[in-house]
């Protein structure tokens, strides 16, 4: 398909997952001053925090893990399961249950398990179940307004918990570097436009580069999670096969998966993450174990992540990923928004209840 045929691409796109990408700066700028009116709860002294979520709600938890992760002093760790690790428990631990729809069975889960350990919590919603146990029981609820499916709402998932966080003061005011990663995505943005063609767009020309293989993204430290979010992006998005692995580890065994089956490997295209924020040691990393990989006769490429502060290179990251997933998409012939075997395994579920 030719991707700079707009009249195609709103054809296809028809729920127009184009603007809630476009939309993304404006999210991400919109969640964190959102953050600062919502009502904080009084918390006590936190050893532990646990993030419990799924799909796109999680991934704002990576994000912020990956980000707070070297400025904070206590754990934070994303739970993508029912109930609650056994750690997590008293008023030492703090668990932000986070939920799109809020009917999230396994988030839901994790709610009632840390009500019945008596943890702090606080639920991040538009509605739904999760909602109405918070305000039944008396739990801090953060609501905002989203029309879209969750993974539309990435600013959202994101900059709402990093409010969290900076608000009691368990990481230093990041205001100035999410105004910098805000304006840096509308800088890049100017070059990845539907508008923008081919020649000129970097989004454009990796979908390109995508069709027909089988993509694995890689990114080390902050733009790790940006790793995943590509792999998802590009699954429920273009409806394709993807793989994310992180550095320094595939470097202790994915390396050593490059020899068979033969016939597969020229389809694969591996994508390296890099940005100047990355540790000069994964840096390296990331050229050697290119090399290692072009010379197999796997397809290779680097991205250079845009903006100078970490936040902002983890989000221009971020930003290319949800264009090239949507170009690839457009490429396909495949709308990007409705995600049907998603909703079926759910009704499946839901029959065995």
């Amino acid at each position: 398909m030719n991707l700079d045929d707009l009249d195609r691409l709103r054809e296809i796109d028809r729920e127009d997952m184009l603007s809630k990408i476009d939309g993304l700066p404006d999210q991400l700028q919109a969640a964190w001053a959102l953050g600062q009116r919502l009502p904080l709860p009084e918390v006590e002294k936190v050893r532990h925090v646990v993030i419990a979520g799924m799909g796109g709600s999680a991934i704002g938890g990576d994000l912020l893990r990956a980000y707070a992760t070297p400025l904070i002093s206590v754990p934070i760790v994303v739970w993508r399961d029912y109930d609650l690790p056994a750690f997590a428990s008293g008023p030492e631990t703090l668990v932000i249950a986070s939920s799109h729809s809020g009917n999230t069975e396994e988030t839901l889960s994790a709610f009632k398990r840390g009500r019945e350990k008596d943890v702090q919590l606080m639920a991040i919603t538009t509605g739904g179940k999760l909602a109405s146990q918070a305000e039944k029981h008396g739990v801090p609820l953060w609501h905002f307004d989203h029309g879209g499916p969750p993974r539309a709402a990435v600013g959202y998932s994101f900059g709402l918990l990093l409010a969290v966080l900076a608000r009691l003061h368990l990481i230093s005011d990041p205001a100035d570097e999410v105004f910098s990663a805000v304006e840096a995505m509308r800088r890049q943005q100017g070059m990845l436009g539907a508008e923008v063609p081919v020649t000129e767009n970097t989004a454009k020309r990796i979908a390109g580069q995508l069709i027909g293989r089988w993509p694995t993204i890689i990114g080390p430290g902050v733009l790790a999670p940006v790793a995943r979010r590509w792999r998802t992006q590009l699954s429920e998005l273009a409806k394709a096969a993807a793989h994310f692995e992180e550095l320094p580890e595939a470097d202790h065994n994915l390396v050593a998966g490059v020899f068979q089956p033969e016939s597969f490997l020229p389809s694969t295209m591996v994508i390296f993450i890099r940005g100047s924020h990355v540790h000069p040691r994964n840096l390296l990393r990331i050229q050697a174990t290119c090399d290692v990989l072009m010379l197999e006769g796997l397809g290779t490429m680097i991205v250079e992540a845009k903006g100078e502060t970490r936040l902002a290179q983890q989000w221009t990251s971020l930003h290319l990923g949800d264009y090239s997933a949507f170009y690839l998409a457009m490429a396909y012939g495949v709308d990007p928004t409705p995600v049907s075997v998603i909703e079926g395994l759910k009704g499946v579920l839901a029959q065995g209840d």
